[in-house]
């Protein structure tokens, strides 16, 4: 029974920023569930080799800051499975870490992927009739504290505009039944943190303020994320997870 509530079997699933990373991670999972996997991003050579390892996992070259590669993404999955179940907004850009050295532009390029994508992508997603529908949005506990010196301006104000949209999403189409949620992770080892980690004194400051005294490893995230894609958490929306050693409860 158990196994049952984390079953993706039948359904059809969207993940973007799915080349690398935790994107990847995320896009393997949830095939291994059941799903049928739309995986998206830019890198289409990345793609192939994850969807090569699962007949499942159907590789879809994306760029996510263009409308029209959005507006084609959810076509293609309708399109080929008849449905749209579960959306992973996971694609994001860092930004620059320093406020002052970010243009006004920079700043918009930033909230374009982390922010508009994935607004856009869910809106798609409404619009699509079905029952159990589940959207997680990918934050980050950069959205909830603050990372100084190392953080930047805007990833952090993305990140936390994704958890007001969530709150707001799940209000509003809750009665539609689809659940919106959030998954905030902390320090896990990404193509987007390699260089933070690879740095020993900046792994000393992780080590330091995290409870468990490491940062995470990105199997550690599989759960949370089913749970929030299945049926396990049919009664859970409008919420964010944190996922993140102990950092944000200091």
């Amino acid at each position: 029974m158990i196994d049952h509530l984390f079953s993706l079997s039948g359904r059809t699933a969207v993940v973007t920023g799915a080349s690398s990373g935790l994107g990847a991670r995320f896009a393997a999972v949830l095939a291994s569930s059941g799903a049928t996997v739309f995986a998206a991003a830019r890198r289409a050579d990345r793609l192939a080799e994850l969807a090569a390892g699962d007949s499942r996992i159907h590789p879809m070259a994306c760029d996510v800051s263009r409308e029209d590669d959005r507006e084609r993404l959810v076509a293609t999955a309708l399109a080929e499975t008849g449905r749209f179940d579960v959306l992973i907004n996971n694609a994001g850009v860092a930004g620059g870490p320093r406020a002052e050295d970010e243009s006004s532009q920079d700043f918009a390029d930033v909230l374009a992927v982390n922010l508009v994508a994935p607004f856009h992508l869910a809106r798609l997603m409404a619009t699509v009739s079905g029952t159990g529908r589940s959207i997680v949005n990918v934050a980050s506990i950069l959205g909830l504290v603050s990372a100084a010196p190392i953080g930047g301006a805007s990833y952090a104000a993305s990140k936390a505009g994704l958890m007001g949209l969530t709150r707001e999403l799940a209000g509003q189409w809750g009665p539609a039944g689809v659940r919106v949620n959030a998954l905030a992770p902390g320090w896990f080892r990404s193509e987007m943190t390699e260089e933070l980690f690879a740095d020993a004194q900046a792994g000393r400051w992780i080590e330091k303020n995290t409870m468990l005294r490491r940062g995470g490893d990105p199997a550690e995230l599989d759960g949370a994320l089913l749970f929030l894609a299945s049926d396990a958490s049919s009664y859970c929306t409008g919420q964010v997870l944190v996922v993140d050693g102990g950092w944000t409860a200091r």
